[in-house]
């Protein structure tokens, strides 16, 4: 995989910073995410071609927040500054950072007032561009050698620039979609000004991780864990095609799987792929571990340990097995940042991110790590897997145990199932399915009365959910037909005996999530 030519993105804690190491992918630049305290050695070790400077939640006139390295500016590295990233650079720089009287969060215009290579071919109206803006502070004095470039009614320094270096600062979220010509924006930033060429491709991604693979693995052999999500399914194809029989997969029946997953993936890589997979059937075991258990990220861990607990006992009874493969992709790491370096601002950690216990003699193989969900679908379709799988909504690791709030129960699991199927069964029968970005069901362990014919009942409630998303790190409940939502809402009442309610969830990311949990 050719990365001669590389973003990096200084991470100040924004829940946006994912999005920005996307869009530069997504124009054909490999980027990569550090923490914004990274040495300067670090960062030349990696010769990036320029550097972007996340936004943040902190607040740059306080003491103990982060600020940006005064190493970069002594070096020949181009710089752009997005929000937090921006104010850091005036401050440090000589300007003036101070709390707006009036701030801007969502859609504001900004004007344009001075040229810039920034704006090149970017398509302002009458001077004026529609923006997406997320800050309390605003730069009110600008540094010397510094040019305003655009104005908003709140904000008179929305963006500037060096008129010597390769500075940029914008107050405003070009990577986020609301942001018309945002795209371009970056477009501008990474090849006019970086100069880098698009050499972030499919080809050389799976050429890379194929050379990965060959040179950590070898000959030797291979466990992986298998959940039938599109993230293990990409690495048990990928491992199958370079490793063939030094590949075992383990499928583990949680008992928090959706409705007749285990047949199906047993099908699906078993019988029609020729890939060796062992199932193993541990509901009662995942039960037991979880019984009294309500918070969801306690829950996250002991699921992901007792996965890591099945399959060192697994590795066991295959003799010289010293690899464990696992989906972790990219938003995975990142999310979880913070868990190692206690600086992020952390929503929640993943479950299979954070190494292997250190007693757990196998080492670990993630040829998916510096990849997002959208490069792993497509490379999915590019090695043969279904399109109907790779396109599946996402599922996430811990299962149901995060769609059941509070304790996790068979009984709950077992009414979520079915509950959970009957939606997304309407959604396909509806030509639906395609047009959502994950939709699922949630249990809820209150009860709510119920008229059932001449009896008066009460039982569980269910809560449908379904967003509309691009980068799934924000998202817009789907508006789906009333009609529909009170087909599935009445088959749910009378076909899953326990159900007595249902709901439909309209809150957005943010500040809702997508899952529950």
């Amino acid at each position: 995989m050719s990365k001669e030519d590389k973003i990096i993105i200084l991470d100040f804690g924004s829940q946006y910073t994912q999005l920005i190491a996307r869009r530069v992918r997504e124009v054909g630049v490999f980027s990569v995410i550090l923490p914004s305290d990274v040495s300067i050695e670090k960062i030349q070790s990696f010769n990036p071609n320029g550097i972007i400077l996340s936004g943040g939640p902190e607040t740059v006139t306080e003491s103990g927040t982060p600020k940006i390295n005064k190493g970069l500016f002594d070096t020949d590295i181009p710089l752009l500054g997005i929000c937090y990233g921006m104010q850091t650079m005036a401050q440090e720089l000589g300007g003036t950072v101070i709390q707006s009287d009036k701030r801007e969060f969502g859609h504001a215009t900004i004007s344009r007032i001075n040229n810039s290579i920034l704006f090149d071919e970017v398509k302002f109206k009458n001077d004026t561009l529609d923006v997406w803006m997320s800050h309390g502070d605003k730069v009110s004095i600008i540094p010397n050698d510094f040019n305003p470039i655009a104005e908003s009614n709140n904000c008179p320094i929305a963006a500037f620039a060096h008129t010597d270096k390769d500075w940029f600062g914008l107050q405003f979220h070009p990577e986020v979609t609301h942001t018309d010509e945002g795209i371009k924006i970056i477009e501008n930033f990474v090849y006019k000004i970086c100069n880098c060429q698009k050499n972030w491709d499919i080809t050389n991604i799976i050429d890379g991780m194929k050379s990965y693979v060959a040179s950590t693995v070898k000959d030797e052999k291979v466990i992986l864990g298998l959940s039938g999500g599109v993230d293990s399914s990409v690495v048990a194809m990928l491992l199958h095609q370079c490793i063939k029989d030094n590949l075992t997969c383990i499928f583990v029946d949680n008992g928090l799987l959706r409705l007749n997953e285990a047949a199906q993936v047993m099908e699906t890589f078993a019988k029609h792929m020729g890939i060796n997979v062992i199932r193993i059937d541990a509901e009662s075991r995942f039960l037991k571990v979880l019984k009294g258990v309500s918070d969801p990220e306690e829950k996250r861990k002991i699921i992901g340990v007792e996965f890591i607990k099945i399959f060192e006992e697994q590795a066991k009874s295959l003799e010289d097995t010293k690899w464990l493969a696992q989906g972790t992709i990219y938003p995975d790491v990142i999310e979880s940042a913070g868990v190692e370096t206690g600086k992020a601002h952390v929503i929640k950690s993943h479950h299979n991110v954070g190494g292997l216990p250190d007693n757990m003699k196998m080492e670990l193989v993630e040829p998916l790590r510096e990849l997002f969900k959208d490069e792993v679908r497509k490379i999915g379709i590019e090695l043969g897997l279904p399109k109907s799988l790779v396109y599946r909504h996402p599922f996430p690791g811990p299962g149901l145990g995060v769609r059941i709030l509070g304790e996790v129960k068979k009984e709950y699991a077992d009414l979520l199932r079915l509950a959970d199927n009957i939606y997304i069964e309407e959604l396909r029968e509806h030509d639906l399915y395609d047009d959502v970005s994950q939709a699922f069901s949630v249990f809820l362990p209150v009860r709510s009365v119920g008229v059932m014919g001449d009896t008066r009942k009460y039982d569980y409630v269910i809560a449908l959910r379904a967003v509309v998303t691009v980068d799934f790190m924000t998202a817009h409940w789907a508006h789906l037909p009333y009609e529909f939502l009170e087909k599935v809402s009445n088959r749910i009442i009378n076909e899953v005996e326990g159900i007595s309610r249902v709901t439909y969830d309209i809150s957005g990311k943010p500040p809702a999530t997508i899952e529950w949990e």
